[in-house]
């Protein structure tokens, strides 16, 4: 057995050889079936150039298709064949190594095209075969007596010859003279097929105007007319044709005869089903595909005054995990169990169940009671997904999200809908899974802007729309202004000054923290060195900025903080790094080390939100860090005196902690003076908040230290 052909131009030749074996034995041609390889050749070379082009081109296929009737392959058979080679081999042959997926979906396309042009070549030959047959008879019947003869030997040749079925009736519609081709279309007698009259060959699925251009014709209205007709075999099977019907005239030009030419088209009207089935069914479950559901969506969606519409868009929980574990084998027939379960859940009129992709499914529904039955099929689906699914031995528990969207027609478009149901079902998602939520247009609004923000960011730290403003923070013995934490801000074209808690998250979620930290942190440095020049005699002014947890971990860290500190001329100990203790819980050794040299270069780093995390306060003597920043909800008890005796004992408790560690300790969220006094009692060293000042432009802090320098 001999291996597959080393290059592309090889490939295409044995595709190309394969092909003329296949339709060789139905042409009709005087070539040998090497002559018809070399004329199948550059057809196919055609196919496979289209198949990797950058866009698609149908009209490629089509000329491929008209090549096969030039080339005498007019028999359907030929055309059948040739589309099962293309089917079978042009992508394994031609398609190198693209993504398969698109590849086969562009061959079925380019088969789609063929067979158009295939059916547009042959039509455009039976005209002319029509033309020349019309003719031929009118020869016949009007050339003197010595020369009938003739003339009807060459009707007859071309009558009998004909790839096509050809038919001779009055104008009472009494069959007088059929073909061959027609005869082995119909798959009877002749007798059988001219003992019926034409108005006898009706068909359930005939369009309305059949029989009206029929009925003109005869009447001499019309000359010709050409339809897409459907006929009953004897055998009761359907057969499909393109039917031409020419009015014959006498040389005095009255109505005579009826003219029919038929082509069979039934398969490939039955590859045209297949293809339009492939194309919106999905592969693995057999489910509508996102292009068949968009168009029933588009129909529900815009549908009368009194209709409405109900859409469950499920996503599986945790199917990531399952493919990862187990192999995209195993969830692939999870996925076809869960089609399974899903089709039974809609099987009402009105409901669909198609398959997005990937894991995700939509439920629809429509009608006048939506609102009901939408939650009910939603209820069904949960319902459904209970069982636990049995693949290789194990019993897999299977969970989902669904985004309920239920409305009246003719207000949203399918897109709206569909994001609208896809933003829910997230929702579902964040709030645990495996449940549903319904539609909410304040909800919806919330993450189209979420969105509209994160696509907004690149742009807008290029455009320079990030500043930052400064909160100071006051020393609790003297009231000296000890330094400041720089917060950034973002000034949006739109939505105004958004704080930190708008777009940090995102910020993280994209990446794009860390060029924004490290703006953040030139900027601020910058700043601490322009305070230190204007306060030269009082000591320098410290600077406190906040580091995300993605900036930890990225490898450009310590040498971008070295690197701004030299250039900006700023020593390290001026310099503290906000960590929150979220951040740290259960950190590694690789996860501080970079800490750890900042550290060890006199940067301070203070342990950010201290409370919330729930860490070990064991932990604390391994971390590298030198301030704890005490979260606001300890001190909120505070405010008012007396103060609360609880958080007194857990922050006398805390400060305690820290000294004996030699930590400092500073407070967030300080907001009355008999709560600072009370911070100043317990022995905390400096504090921030709204008593003191809100974050501000960078001359409220240089006013505030020169209030404090002249006391």
């Amino acid at each position: 057995m001999t291996g597959e052909p080393d290059g592309p131009e090889d490939r295409l030749r044995r595709f190309a050889t394969i092909w003329s074996r296949a339709v060789f034995p139905v042409t009709s041609t005087s070539l040998t079936r090497p002559e018809l390889e070399q004329q199948l050749l550059p057809l196919a070379r055609r196919l496979s150039d289209a198949l990797k082009a950058r866009t698609f081109d149908a009209a490629v296929g089509q000329a491929v298709g008209a090549a096969l009737v030039a080339a005498h392959c007019t028999d359907p058979e030929a055309l059948s064949r040739s589309l099962d080679c293309v089917d079978a081999y042009l992508v394994l042959y031609c398609g190198e190594d693209g993504p398969q997926e698109a590849l086969r979906t562009r061959s079925a396309r380019l088969q789609h095209a063929m067979a158009a042009g295939f059916a547009g070549a042959l039509r455009e030959r039976t005209l002319a075969e029509q033309e020349a047959i019309s003719q031929a008879a009118l020869n016949a019947r009007s050339t003197v007596a010595e020369a009938l003869h003739a003339s009807e030997a060459r009707f007859r040749a071309v009558f009998e010859g004909a790839a096509i079925g050809i038919g001779i009736a009055d104008l009472e519609g009494n069959i007088l003279q059929v073909n061959g081709a027609l005869l082995r279309m119909f798959g009877g007698s002749e007798q059988g097929v001219r003992g019926r009259k034409v108005p006898e060959w009706t068909h359930p699925e005939d369009a309305p105007q059949v029989w009206r251009l029929y009925e003109e014709l005869v009447r001499g209205e019309r000359e010709h007319y050409h339809v897409e007709k459907a006929f009953y075999r004897p055998d009761g099977t359907a057969l499909w044709t393109n039917l031409t019907v020419s009015l014959l005239r006498d040389a005095d030009g009255r109505p005579q005869y009826q003219l029919a030419l038929m082509e069979d088209t039934t398969e490939r009207r039955l590859l045209n089903l297949r293809l339009r089935y492939e194309a919106t069914h999905d592969a693995l479950t057999g489910l509508p595909n996102r292009t068949l559901f968009f168009e029933r969506l588009e129909k529900a969606v815009s549908g009368g005054n009194d209709q409405r519409f109900g859409l469950c868009y499920l996503d599986l929980d945790g199917f990531k995990t399952i493919n990862d574990s187990l192999g995209h084998a195993a969830g692939d027939r999870l996925l076809v169990e869960v089609a399974d379960r899903l089709q039974s859940c809609a099987t009402a009129p009105g409901e669909m169940v198609a398959r997005l992709g990937g894991d995700e499914f939509v439920a629809l529904t429509t009608g006048p009671d939506t609102e009901r039955e939408v939650d009910a099929l939603a209820d069904r689906i949960m319902n459904a997904l209970v069982t636990p699914v049995r693949i290789d031995g194990r019993e897999l528990t299977v969970r989902g999200s669904i985004g309920i969207v239920e409305g009246p027609a003719g207000e949203r478009g399918p897109a709206e809908v569909l994001r609208s149901a896809d933003i829910t079902m997230y929702r579902a998602k964040s709030a645990g899974g495996n449940r549903f939520e319904l539609a909410d247009p304040e909800a919806d609004a919330r993450a189209i802007t979420r969105h509209g923000l994160t696509t907004a960011l690149p742009a807008a730290l290029d455009r320079g729309e990030f500043f930052i403003e400064y909160q100071p923070l006051v020393h609790l013995g003297d009231g000296s202004v000890h330094g400041a934490e720089a917060l950034v801000r973002w000034l949006h074209p739109q939505h105004g000054v958004l704080g930190p808690d708008r777009f940090i998250p995102l910020a993280e979620h994209t990446g794009l923290i860390v060029p924004l930290g490290r703006w953040v942190l030139e900027q601020s440095v910058r700043q601490a060195c322009q305070w230190q020049e204007r306060h030269a005699d009082s000591g320098p002014l410290r600077i406190n900025v906040n580091l995300s947890p993605c900036q930890l971990t990225h490898p450009g860290l310590v040498q971008d903080t070295v690197d701004i500190l030299e250039r900006e001329g700023l020593d390290a100990e001026a310099l503290c790094l906000e960590v929150t203790e979220s951040a740290l819980i259960g950190a590694d050794d690789d996860l501080l080390k970079p800490l750890r040299r900042l550290a060890e270069m006199g940067v301070d780093i203070a342990l950010d939100d201290f409370g919330t995390g729930y860490s070990n306060l064991a932990n604390l003597r391994r971390l590298p860090v030198s301030i704890l920043k005490l979260d606001r909800s300890f001190t909120q008890g505070m405010q008012q005196f007396p103060a609360d005796p609880v958080d007194l004992k857990i922050v006398e408790g805390i400060v305690s902690l820290a000294h004996s560690l030699d930590l400092a300790v500073t407070v967030e969220g300080v907001e009355t003076g008999a709560q600072a006094e009370q911070l100043r009692i317990l022995g905390c060293d400096t504090a921030q908040g709204w008593y003191y000042a809100r974050p501000g432009p960078p001359e409220r802090l240089h006013e505030l230290a020169l209030v404090d320098a002249t006391g």
